[in-house]
């Protein structure tokens, strides 16, 4: 007999490296070995794939008096989940001349029940993206997974039920052969997302507001000290609401990470929100594991991390948040692998002043002398933008709001409006030169991007020693700056744009 090649593919989190899968049956008492460095879930498939095949009305593997070896190539990739049933089985059945086809051009993924069902898996999108990458002309998924890889162009994408659909669509030679019908592209159409709290839902915290629309404009990490109760969470929630659209390209990267993850997220153009409870640890929020998995962080790639009670995570979590908000990137290195996850999000941070959390007056001074022992310098002077949430007076809570006029746009809508054109301008300010926002800028990018007329030049010098800003601080003023004068839609950078942004700064 000779040896059966059949391709599958070990997701990443943002790729996927294509696996050949080769079967060779040899004379012998019955044995099943499944070789190269398979984990617990592909080693058990054995199992699931001898099962599978004779409730489908072939003839299992267990059936018959040979030697089955199956190897997993490359031998020194980590191959996990269950993603592999499938071809296994393919391959085991055209190695045992039980069906005849030709699979060079395809990749097989999905898991199989015990009765030929295919379950869906995790990390169908970066497999479909590579196996087009490679060459490949189709890939076979179970039916719960099209909607996912129908999301990429220009290949074709085969949904089956069960085991005895794929045989018959691929075995041409078969009374029974049927062709699988080609899946459709997913078509995308959220433009905003709407969840449960809008800005008009928060009474009173203009400056906060405002501050939010500034960060949402450009990018800019915020943290708002306040006392409990003042709306700093539903500021939070809301600010999800007022965040354009992704991207394509963006929603791809967002929806690969979350299939890998199998957070359960849906496709959708909507920025990630998440939210980890303050006790998270080290890991959870950064990423980690003998075989690096991606943390929360990462989870909130092109969306905002809210992190509320920030003080209260452990220190060491802190302090590893210094990489990805300066970099946008994670490096989780271990003895046996090293990953780069990427993690370019908002941070948008909240905490009362004190342990107690009402005392009046001076919030970040009172911040900074309850909690310099447990929030450091670095990263502190990578906050953009401080947003003092107060107490909010009776008169203002209880006012009964008058009804809107028919047609008149809500608080959230112009909001949304006047952020959609600050992006617009700066998509076509750094056209072509890799970035989008001002958030993202570096240093030689501001002194290529951002004129400045004398007079703003002599204020922000003037700032930054009377404040004694950091260089970091000093460059994030100029771009905090340069996002005001965008929502104000000014090409110039003019004094009252850096005297707002001043006013975001920290006090302390």
């Amino acid at each position: 007999m000779a040896v059966a090649r059949v391709y599958g593919a070990q997701p990443s989190l943002m790729s996927a490296d294509i696996v050949t899968l080769e079967t060779d049956l040899s004379r012998g008492l019955y044995a099943f070995a499944i070789v190269g460095l398979a984990g617990k879930a592909v080693e058990e498939a054995r199992d699931r794939i001898s099962s599978a095949i004779k409730n489908t009305g072939l003839t299992s593997p267990k059936s018959e008096n040979h030697k089955v070896v199956i190897s997993l190539a490359p031998a020194d990739l980590k191959k996990e989940g269950p993603l592999f049933d499938l071809p296994m089985a393919i391959s085991y059945l055209i190695a045992s001349e039980e069906i005849s086809a030709d699979v060079s051009k395809t990749i097989f993924i999905g898991e199989l029940s015990l009765d030929g069902e295919l379950r869906p898996v995790r990390g169908v999108l970066p497999i479909v993206r590579k196996a087009k990458e490679a060459g490949f002309t189709e890939v076979v998924i179970p039916l719960g997974n099209v909607e996912e890889a129908g999301l990429i162009p220009g290949i074709r994408i085969t949904p089956a039920k069960t085991l005895r659909e794929v045989i018959a669509h691929i075995d041409t030679k078969r009374d029974d052969h049927v062709r699988i019908e080609e899946a459709p592209l997913t078509q995308i159409t959220t433009l905003w997302s709407e969840g449960n709290v809008r800005l008009e839902d928060v009474r009173g915290q203009e400056s906060a507001k405002r501050g939010l629309m500034i960060a949402a404009a450009g990018r800019h990490n915020v943290i708002m000290v306040g006392p409990p109760g003042t709306g700093k969470t539903m500021l939070a929630r809301a600010f999800q609401g007022i965040l354009p659209a992704l991207t394509l390209e963006e929603a791809l990267e967002v929806t690969s990470i979350h299939s890998v993850a199998g957070t359960g997220e849906g496709i959708s153009l909507r920025p990630p929100f998440r939210a980890p409870h303050h006790t998270a640890s080290y890991t959870a929020l950064v990423g980690g594991g003998s075989h690096p998995k991606p943390g929360e962080v990462t989870l909130a790639h092109k969306g905002v991390l809210f992190c509320d009670e920030f003080p209260e995570f452990e220190r060491r979590a802190i302090d590893a948040l210094r990489q990805p908000l300066e970099d946008r990137v994670v490096s989780i290195s271990r003895v046996h692998s090293t990953a780069l996850f990427p993690a370019d999000f908002i941070l948008v941070a909240a905490m009362n002043p004190t342990r107690g959390g009402d005392e009046k007056g001076d919030y970040a001074h009172q911040m900074i002398e309850t909690y310099k022992n447990k929030i450091s310098g670095p990263i502190l002077d990578r906050i953009d933008l401080w947003l003092s949430v107060p107490h909010v007076d009776y008169d203002t809570l209880t006012e009964k709001r008058a009804p809107s006029p028919e047609g008149a746009r809500s608080e959230t809508d112009i909001a949304r409006e006047k952020i959609a054109q600050a992006r617009e301008r700066q998509y076509s300010r750094f056209k072509g030169s890799g970035i989008q926002t001002n958030g993202e800028m570096s240093a030689r990018d501001i002194e290529e991007q951002i004129e400045m007329t004398k007079p703003v030049r002599e204020l922000l010098k003037r700032s930054a020693e009377k404040l004694n800003l950091s260089p970091r601080s000093y460059h994030r003023l100029i771009k905090v700056s340069r996002t005001i004068a965008d929502l104000e839609n000014s090409d110039d950078l003019k004094e009252s744009h850096v005297l707002e942004a001043l006013h975001f700064r920290s006090k302390a």
